[in-house]
């Protein structure tokens, strides 16, 4: 990172200048020797303001958050008024092209921070992202799905002891808000430990795109941007409906107790109450059936969609206690 003086901006050594810039991003070449680049699309306003990184694919197979940032670019939703806006449509661009949650050495890019420039692949790329992208910023919104097979309603997650996170979940519009701890090692952890104010959306499944999931991202992505004065989008979001958020302070998933087919009953976002029948899980002949049935109340915010199961894969995940 290289910065000569307030106005004066450089990222990878690239000049950022006002309006447009697009930053290539090579840390690594494939086995073949084949370059390999991560566009950095970054728009900045000559009126000063906060700056805010959007950010997708840090898991490879989590489309659905490159779909979001994507439209954002695509309808010029990150041309700030004042501020800039740092756009990575696609941070693990090697999971991106296998189709595969982990970088090529095995490793999970959202385990690997703060990095280290003499680490394993996924640990110098994290280490490059933290010298080069992350002193610069001030906002983040990170987008993520389910894993697997896993589909998650819409819904922000937040550090339960940032009060302005707390705020700008509410402002984003999901209908689900969850107080969630970061990980170690995540770049939530490690961004919001620096003071940044990062908020965590998840929606969706795994190698799948959802408009309704895609819908939500980026409305919530421009009410917070219109919060933070960056630019005026009165007219984009006139006619939003916001519901009231439900906010979570815990939840747990219930697990199949048996192998076989598992079929849902209940719906994503849904309510459901302790003993009620939330599904099946059967043999392929007939023989078999085991009703699944819920073990507390609470909101059902995931639904693994997978049909075949084995004993002791998460089925759905449901909220247990909400903020009073």
């Amino acid at each position: 990172m290289k910065e000569v003086s307030k106005n004066e901006l450089f990222i990878f050594d690239t000049p950022i200048k006002y309006g447009k810039t697009v930053v290539n991003f090579e840390i690594a070449k494939l086995h073949t020797r084949t370059p390999l680049s991560i566009p950095i699309i970054i728009e900045r306003s000559r009126k000063e303001g906060p700056t805010i990184l959007l950010s997708s694919g840090i898991h490879g197979d989590e489309v659905n958050g490159v779909e979001i940032v994507r439209q954002m670019i695509t309808k010029g939703f990150n041309k700030p008024e004042c501020g800039m806006v740092i756009c990575i449509p696609i941070v693990n661009v090697f999971g991106f092209l296998n189709q595969e949650r982990k970088f090529p050495d095995g490793r999970d890019l959202n385990r690997s921070f703060p990095g280290s420039p003499k680490g394993s692949l996924a640990s110098r790329f994290a280490y490059f992202i933290m010298k080069e992208i992350v002193p610069h910023v001030d906002y983040v919104i990170d987008f993520h799905t389910g894993g697997a097979s896993r589909f998650n309603f819409a819904q922000i997650r937040y550090n339960p002891t940032d009060l302005e996170c707390e705020e700008l979940a509410k402002i984003f519009g999901t209908k689900f808000i969850m107080r969630a701890s970061t990980r170690d090692h995540s770049f939530r952890d490690v961004v919001s430990s620096l003071g940044k104010k990062v908020l965590m959306f998840e929606g969706g499944k795994s190698m799948h795109l959802d408009r309704i999931v895609t819908r939500a991202g980026i409305d919530g992505t421009l009410r917070v941007m219109h919060k933070l004065k960056m630019r005026d989008f009165s007219k984009e979001l006139a006619k939003d409906e916001l519901v009231e958020p439900i906010i979570v302070d815990s939840s747990s998933w219930i697990r199949a107790k048996y192998s076989g087919m598992f079929r849902s009953y209940k719906t994503n976002g849904s309510f459901a109450i302790k003993g009620e029948k939330i599904g099946t899980i059967t043999d392929p002949f007939g023989d078999f059936e085991k009703v699944v049935k819920a073990g507390w109340d609470g909101y059902i915010i995931c639904i693994n969609h997978n049909p075949i199961v084995n004993q002791g894969d998460a089925l759905m995940h449901i909220t247990q206690q909400l903020a009073t």
